[in-house]
């Protein structure tokens, strides 16, 4: 059995130094013409085969709500950020496909968001960096290798 006092204290040592990263990394969006969720949206959207990603998929990878999802894709497709149609292989879902002017965007915000992330993770070595991705992944319940 594992011991429930060094259990909450690890999840309490995880839990505030991702809020304290999270807000020290805010601020590579502040001028940018993205928030950090339209930001989020573009990342999986890109990452993407054309660009392109299912609206259930880019809900996974974000911690809103769906409907909160559908509504900032909404915003987004005003924007010109993104385009939404339906899903061909599955009428009842859409597809999110990002924009030039999306993906210009995106890749604008995304070189310094990456230098950020770089520099503050850079006080752990890059064993830590495999070690903390690989107990991260297994918290998350994925199986090695995915």
């Amino acid at each position: 059995m594992v011991d429930r006092r060094l259990a909450v204290e690890a999840w309490e040592s995880l839990f505030r130094a991702q809020h304290e990263i999270f807000a020290e990394i805010s601020s590579d969006f502040t001028g940018t013409g993205l928030t950090q969720s339209e930001y989020d949206v573009l990342l999986t959207v890109t990452r993407a085969e054309g660009m392109s990603a299912r609206l259930r998929d880019v809900t996974t990878n974000m911690l809103i709500s769906q409907p909160s999802v559908s509504r900032l894709v909404d915003r987004m497709v005003t924007r010109g950020l993104v385009t939404k149609c339906s899903d061909p292989a599955d009428g009842r879902g859409a597809m999110v496909t990002a924009t030039e002017k999306g993906a210009q965007a995106f890749r604008q915000v995304a070189v310094n968001h990456g230098r950020s992330i770089a520099e503050r993770m850079s006080v752990l070595s890059e064993d830590e960096l495999r070690q903390l991705r690989q107990l991260t992944r297994k918290l998350r319940g994925e199986r090695p290798g995915e």
